[in-house]
């Protein structure tokens, strides 16, 4: 049972991926009304008559979605039965298909009703967590048969506070992301850090899209250098744990990617495959961020 249940646990895992990627794709193509107004069917036929990429595009999402659903619901309920005396099972058991339901409920009301691009950018934190809680789901699930022990690690209280904060500074960064990509302020800056590299006090005649496009790069440089200073100081303080040590390496490693691949961004006008990428560093960075925040539950019940 514990052998089927990785297997699942993984495509759960890498499907929940897929559709963060998914949803990515549709708003960078552009493809929210690729079906039209009807949710799940596309303009209201089983079989769509008339396939154009966009549709094609909304259609995938839909099915991929739908697809992944009905495996995490199997991976709950098997995980619920089997390994539930585990004490954070059940709990993620339940949020894993809460918030995958939520993420559907809240796209397919986008589809239907429309949104504000501030509505919609919420959208993407809602399926930054539902990703998490089967990635945790995942790393609870390996942690059965001892292949990795991180349930005898103590976090310092301190340290314990700063996770949880930097977790959510990273909700927040994650979100002014989202509302760059659907208010449409991918181009309004030709220049990167600055928006025209040209004029260092050019804040002062920005525009609407100009200040969301500038204010997610600032808040996402204060998320790297407060994951730089707060990686080094992990790796020092927890060098004898390897959870702790490596995990943070990880960390680092995906922020750092994350803002490589923002600045590509710009320097390639928001390519494609690039723009997709820069979703999967922020989704994994969080999940990580997500870990630790169970490591610091455990320490606190210690």
């Amino acid at each position: 049972m514990i052998k089927l249940l990785k297997r699942l646990s993984v495509i759960s895992s890498v499907g929940m991926a897929f559709i963060l990627l998914g949803g990515a794709l549709v708003t960078k193509t552009d493809s929210g009304d690729g079906c039209g107004k009807t949710w799940p069917l596309c303009h209201g036929e089983f079989v769509p008559s008339s396939i154009t990429p966009e549709l094609a595009i909304e259609l995938s999402h839909r099915l991929v979605s739908g697809i992944v659903g009905v495996a995490v619901l199997a991976l709950a309920i098997i995980a619920w039965r089997s390994i539930g005396h585990v004490r954070e099972v059940k709990l993620l058991s339940f949020l894993s298909v809460f918030f995958l339901v939520l993420q559907g409920l809240i796209g397919a009301a986008a589809v239907m009703w429309g949104q504000s691009d501030y509505v919609l950018a919420a959208h993407f934190g809602i399926s930054l967590i539902s990703f998490a809680t089967v990635f945790l789901l995942m790393l609870l699930i390996f942690e059965v048969d001892k292949k990795f022990d991180a349930t005898t690690l103590v976090i310092q209280k301190k340290h314990r506070i700063e996770i949880y904060l930097l977790t959510a500074f990273t909700i927040f960064v994650v979100y002014t992301g989202a509302l760059v990509r659907h208010a449409s302020a991918d181009f309004v800056c030709s220049s990167w850090p600055l928006c025209h590299n040209s004029d260092l006090f050019e804040f002062t005649r920005f525009n609407t899209l100009q200040w969301i496009q500038m204010g997610h790069r600032f808040v996402a440089g204060l998320l790297f250098i407060w994951t730089f200073i707060f990686f080094i100081r992990m790796i020092r303080v927890y060098k004898d744990q390897k959870v702790m040590y490596w995990g943070w390496i990880i960390t680092f490693a995906l922020i750092f990617l994350q803002v490589l691949f923002g600045a590509l961004i710009i320097f390639t006008s928001v390519n494609l495959i690039i723009a997709l990428f820069h979703a999967l560093f922020i989704s994994c960075y969080f999940a990580m961020l997500s870990y630790f925040i169970l490591l610091s539950s455990r320490s606190h019940m210690n």
